[in-house]
């Protein structure tokens, strides 16, 4: 691989082949916790907002309003505000996020083939696997 370079500050900044900033972007937006599960849960049809909770085990309405408003402004979701009464609002993933598919796809098989056994009490309680469990006084 070649060096390539990005401009900052009106300076060529020389970028190992190594790291790509692009990349690391990416993989930090999909890879924050509960983002992976949220964007499977809407590419695979969920739209509301108590219906990502409900096929998300252990996501808070406060984490998921994050992780929407994150995806929001990285134009990968679009909010939807349908005028009925009562007001309804759904989260539709945009083209951007549709081309996601292929990567949420890759991560689910990658899991189910080396991903080992989870533990499903961690999982609901929102524990990553080998997480211990919390100390109790």
């Amino acid at each position: 691989m070649s060096t390539s370079a990005v401009v900052r500050n009106n300076e060529a900044v020389r970028i190992e082949p190594s790291f790509c900033p692009l990349y690391h972007h990416a993989v930090e937006l999909i890879g924050r916790r509960w983002t992976g599960a949220v964007l499977r849960a809407l590419l695979s049809g969920v739209t509301r907002f108590s219906d990502l909770t409900g096929t998300v085990p252990g996501l808070s309405d406060r984490m998921l309003s994050e992780r929407l408003k994150e995806l929001e402004a990285e134009g990968i979701v679009e909010r939807i505000v349908l005028p009925e009464t009562p007001v309804r609002i759904e989260y539709l993933p945009t083209d951007k996020g549709r081309a996601l598919a292929s990567v949420i796809e890759a991560v689910s098989a990658w899991a189910d083939a080396w991903g080992g056994r989870v533990n499903l009490d961690q999982r609901e309680e929102g524990r990553s696997v080998g997480e211990s469990e919390p100390v109790r006084a």
